[in-house]
């Protein structure tokens, strides 16, 4: 396998993406995008005692106790600081915390995924279109923008359309960011920090929804043109 382009190192934020084959869907239904979310939330971690589609047979007891245990020893392959699913692609913000962390949590993820989905598919093979990619967070005004980038996504693609619907959006944590989700999977204190109050975070994503949609359109020409 060739060599990453952008080495993926320990203590440093990558914003990741990847998407399905061809652009064709992931996501099919509200079942897929909690399966998903379920999914981040388990595979995040170091230690898991048994595959997903067993864990999840386990008494709900046994499963709450093992993510109570878990949240208290953090031993996580990465912390996600952000993310956005879209129907046929995901964005994250990632922090790595060890070596290998972001492409072994990746590769749990997506294979557990789509393991899961060709059997409701009843289908085989690879649903994503192969390895991830990842660009560097290189400082705190890139990783303010990206956060914007990732959660105007649901209105830059028209999935949602308008703002307030852009805030109910159920699966991206931009209602986890503004206090509106009761799933609280995110490390949004190093983003949030940089704003007086949620509201001033709210603000700086709307802002910019109309203009990051305008542009999207035209990449899209651009891109369709050629």
């Amino acid at each position: 396998m060739a060599l990453r382009k952008t080495p993926l190192v320990t203590d440093e934020i990558y914003h990741v993406f990847n998407r399905g084959i061809s652009h064709q869907p992931i996501f099919f239904d509200n079942r897929d995008y909690q399966r998903f979310l379920y999914s981040v939330r388990y595979y995040q971690n170091i230690s898991t005692p048994m595959k997903l589609s067993l864990f999840l047979t386990c008494a709900e007891e046994k499963r709450n106790k093992f993510f109570e245990e878990r949240f208290f020893d953090k031993e996580y392959w990465v912390e996600l600081i952000c993310y956005c699913l879209m129907p046929n692609h995901f964005h994250f913000l990632l922090k790595q915390l060890v070596d290998g962390g972001i492409s072994r949590f990746l590769s749990d993820l997506t294979n557990s995924y789509s393991r899961y989905l060709n059997t409701r598919q009843k289908r085989i093979g690879p649903y994503f279109q192969g390895r991830f990619k990842a660009v560097r967070i290189e400082n705190d005004q890139q990783l303010l923008h990206v956060s914007r980038y990732i959660h105007l996504n649901p209105f830059t693609s028209f999935v949602v359309k308008n703002n307030e619907s852009l805030k109910d959006y159920r699966y991206s944590s931009f209602s986890e960011y503004l206090g509106k989700s009761e799933r609280n999977i995110c490390s949004k204190e190093i983003v949030l920090n940089q704003f007086k109050t949620k509201e001033s975070y709210e603000q700086f994503v709307l802002d910019q929804a109309d203009y990051q949609r305008r542009l999207d359109v035209i990449k899209h020409l651009i891109l369709e043109d050629n």
